[in-house]
């Protein structure tokens, strides 16, 4: 399961003079171009050593193909990673692999802390060799030279084919490089409970205008049809991914910033009418105790989560087993497909790594082998990156907890159905950690949700341009 966390941002661990400001806006021009565009530029690429800078490491950790040789003989490698149950899977590669052992870390999830560590330890030369870095955080680790290119290293540039086509261009950040090796994605749907709806003869919701109308009926009934979090500004990107927003872009060498365009202000203003309207839960944190009460009460009827969100419900919502399905998105526009992305992750090998050839080796198994993904999905709830891992039998069956259902069968349709256009912001972690503050303040009655848009617009332009980066205005 990942649900992202807040913590202190990597960005603000280095402010760069002048200059490597400067040479900042040049590399921001390839970090923010869109994933569709990125597919292309790496289709158009030739050799295995792509994106590479010669022999050695380069700018942002690149390394040469022909640096990228198995360093030979027995070698040891450090992953940390918040996913439950890893240990487990690392364990079934460490049988198999006596010469390239790999030393598990469980750490808090990324915003909690463990992003923090990372800068820290890569500073300190203490960094591990591999971490586990959600997609919209990996532009972070670029401009901090945190990543290693593995580009060159064996396997790394064949298997682009084998993992979902959006998820390879955001492990690319940017260029035609590869970073991180795609690990699970968070395709989003409807989780409800089926039993209240009927019960209460609401038909399950297609559009986001028959959600309001239902919350509006299950509110006559002391019900809730969802809970609005403070804390999970990631939950609500997945929302502004699915309409349409366009965040951030770049006009020649400068940063566009737009968290205030039209698609997001329409998201601001449904979810903040649903809020005045007191048809959503504010008093719950998302993967609290509390929301897990309420949902075993039958207080919330509705989660719009991710993939991995089913083992959520499962493991902390016990006695409503067989009461919940799952169900598309509601659209904005009727007959529309439209789905967005929670979460999801990478495994990144860290520019620190002395050993990026074994390292590339453990990431792509780790996300490619099938007995791998089969467990990762059973004790963490990974919904896998890779393909293949779509069509393992935990995800092609019926699953008991909800009556039986494919559910999986509805996030795969949503997979296909994610914008590839969508892009993160540079300083991502800082982004979030401004709609953050602002949900929690208009949450609390201090403010709207359209204003927290239009505030983290602003800090958001001040923090790039306080690191040298250009801004358009």
């Amino acid at each position: 399961m990942i649900h992202p966390r807040r913590g202190p941002s990597p960005a603000q661990q280095v402010t760069p003079s002048t200059p490597r400001g400067r040479r900042r806006v040049v590399r921001l021009a390839a970090l923010l171009v869109a994933p569709a565009m990125l597919a292309a530029a790496c289709s158009s690429s030739s050799g295995s050593d792509s994106g590479s800078t010669g022999a050695g490491a380069g700018a942002g950790g690149q390394t040469s193909a022909a640096a990228c040789a198995p360093t030979g003989g027995k070698v040891s490698l450090q992953f940390w990673t918040w996913v439950p149950g890893m240990d487990a899977v690392v364990a079934k590669w460490n049988a198999k692999n006596p010469d390239i052992q790999v030393a598990v870390k469980n750490t808090p999830a990324g915003n909690a802390g463990t992003y923090q560590n990372m800068f820290n330890s890569l500073k300190a030369g203490t960094a591990p060799d591999l971490g586990q870095v959600e997609y919209d955080t990996l532009s972070s680790f670029r401009l901090q030279d945190g990543l290693k290119d593995i580009s060159g290293c064996p396997g790394v540039s064949d298997a682009k084919a084998n993992f979902v086509d959006w998820s390879w261009a955001q492990a690319q950040v940017g260029g035609p490089g590869v970073y991180a090796i795609p690990q699970d994605t968070g395709p989003m749907a409807l989780f409800y409970r089926k039993d209240i709806f009927e019960a209460n003869g609401i038909s399950v919701p297609t559009t986001w205008d028959e959600y309001a109308a239902a919350a509006a009926k299950l509110k006559a009934k002391g019900i809730a049809i969802t809970h609005f979090p403070q804390q999970d500004a990631n939950w609500f990107d997945g929302l502004l991914w699915q309409a349409g927003a366009k965040l951030f872009d770049t006009s020649g060498d400068q940063v566009k910033v737009s968290l205030t365009d039209a698609k997001a202000k329409q998201v601001a203003d449904y979810w903040q009418k649903l809020i005045d309207g007191k048809l959503v839960a504010t008093n719950l944190q998302g993967f609290s105790p509390d929301l897990y009460k309420a949902w075993n009460e039958g207080k919330v009827a509705t989660w719009i989560s991710a993939a991995w969100g089913y083992s959520t419900i499962r493991d902390n919502a016990k006695a409503t087993a067989g009461k919940w399905a799952v169900a598309p998105m509601p659209q904005w526009s009727a007959g529309s497909k439209a789905a967005g992305n929670w979460g999801g992750s990478t495994t990144a090998v860290l520019s620190s790594s002395k050993h990026p050839a074994e390292a590339a080796k453990f990431a792509l198994w780790l996300n490619s082998d099938p007995e791998a993904l089969a467990l990762a999905n059973e004790k963490g709830g990974l919904y896998p990156a890779n393909k293949a891992g779509l069509e393992l039998p935990a995800l092609t069956k019926g699953v008991d907890f909800y009556g039986g259902q494919k559910v999986f069968d509805v996030f795969k349709e949503a997979s296909g159905n994610v914008d590839t256009n969508f892009t993160w912001g540079p300083i991502m972690t800082d982004t979030n950690r401004f709609l953050s503050d602002g949900f929690t303040k208009a949450l609390n009655g201090q403010g709207t949700l359209g204003q927290t848009l239009d505030t983290a617009q602003t800090q958001t332009v001040s923090a790039l341009k306080s690191q040298g980066i250009n801004v358009a205005p």
